[in-house]
């Protein structure tokens, strides 16, 4: 099992099974959404993820698309979009161990920052993968 949560602890989350994918997202959304130059996320069956302690701040981030974050410290924590309904993506990086779950692939490189430099070998998409 997985667990992980937010900065100051309000928010606690597990998740039972295995993540589908773990991606490192390039695109200006994330970017505005995190403060980061990329952000990377695993995507689990929304029915293996739960929030344990606490309750997130959710905001409608755009079309179809919903984020969640602390709203005492402002840790983001999921994304949802409304195409994938049995799915969540929970950002890497609020996990307790984050090294549990390395990324396969890099996503949205056609948004990516010049000033970042991808030497990792992993895969790039120029969008989303699969694309949608």
């Amino acid at each position: 099992m997985l667990k992980g949560g937010c900065l100051c602890g309000q928010i606690r989350y597990e998740i039972e099974g295995e993540p589908g994918d773990c991606t490192v997202c390039h695109c200006a959304d994330c970017r505005h959404a995190s403060g980061a130059p990329c952000t990377a996320w695993l995507s689990v069956r929304l029915s293996d993820f739960r929030f344990i302690v606490g309750v997130p701040r959710v905001v409608a981030s755009s079309p179809g698309v919903e984020r969640s974050f602390c709203g005492v410290c402002g840790t983001p924590l999921t994304w949802r979009h409304a195409s994938f309904e049995n799915e969540v993506d929970v950002t890497a990086g609020s996990l307790d161990d984050p090294e549990a779950v390395p990324p396969a692939h890099h996503t949205w490189t056609s948004q990516k920052l010049g000033w970042v430099q991808l030497a990792d070998g992993l895969p790039q998409h120029p969008r989303a993968w699969p694309e949608v």
